[in-house]
């Protein structure tokens, strides 16, 4: 008996661990995008000398981080990928593959698909057109809120307590819009359903994006073209802009949505 004992006291000592782990986990996602050390312990309740041992553990193996400017912890690129793993098996990346497959051959310029994710609206499935540059298209990839057309659609149609926080973070730079603007580019996109950016994230490229919305209206992801300078212009009223929204709508009406009368 006192053999068996010694055996599964390693054993338990591991899922406690793990179960710490997962906690912390848990918690860096629930204070996403960064927290400070002594936040984290008080959100978790453990002692912070604790929770910096399991952060070390967690560092090491990529599933955190820390800002070697504000010492601010965050999740790291392996919670990123489990994450989206995760997020394949939802309905939204399942329903829009195949449209977006057949919307990258008949535009012969790259789409791909945005979810929000707790950094802000994350890549998680691309379709690379054959003759594209690199453009920065990554599965994986997380795109400003206000610098991308993908992320001034999910400013427009995501509930403000959500994107309150990463908006008014991007606000403070440089190349932040006026609020006036701002306000004036939400108003437009939820009347059209259709956003164009020129050269916004990288110059010299172009993209236009649009809503995927579930039962009750609820936005559920973002599709995207985008494609370089001259060959693709972007422009709201052209085809690749009708088409886009041609298959945001299919896939909508898929996903149990209203799809709305537009002007």
């Amino acid at each position: 008996m006192a053999d068996n004992n010694a055996e599964t006291a390693p054993r338990r000592q591991k899922v406690q661990a793990a179960e710490v782990g997962t906690e912390i986990l848990t918690a860096l996602a629930e204070l996403a995008p960064a927290t400070s050390l002594s936040r984290l312990a008080e959100h978790v309740g453990m002692p912070a000398s604790k929770v910096h041992r399991y952060l070390q553990a967690l560092m090491a193996s990529g599933f955190a981080e820390q800002d070697p400017l504000t010492n601010h912890y965050g999740l790291g690129r392996a919670a990123l990928f489990v994450g989206l793993a995760a997020l394949g098996r939802l309905d939204v990346v399942k329903l829009a593959t195949p449209h977006l497959a057949q919307l990258r051959d008949e535009l012969n310029e790259t789409c791909f698909l945005a979810v929000w994710g707790n950094r802000g609206p994350a890549v998680v499935h691309v379709e690379q057109a054959v003759r594209a540059v690199t453009l920065v298209t990554q599965v994986g990839s997380v795109l400003p809120l206000l610098g991308s057309s993908t992320g001034l659609v999910f400013n427009a149609f995501m509930p403000n307590a959500e994107t309150v926080q990463l908006r008014e973070a991007e606000m403070q730079l440089p190349s932040a819009p006026s609020s006036d603007a701002l306000l004036a580019t939400m108003s437009a996109l939820q009347r059209t359903h259709i956003q164009p950016v020129h050269g916004l994230l990288m110059a010299g490229v172009n993209a236009l994006s649009a809503p995927l919305f579930s039962g009750g209206q609820k936005l559920a992801g973002v599709i995207t073209v985008v494609g370089a300078e001259p060959a693709f212009t972007a422009e709201p009223g052209g085809v690749e802009a009708q088409r886009l929204l041609q298959v945001a709508d299919k896939i909508s009406a898929r996903m149990g949505a209203e799809i709305p009368s537009r002007p």
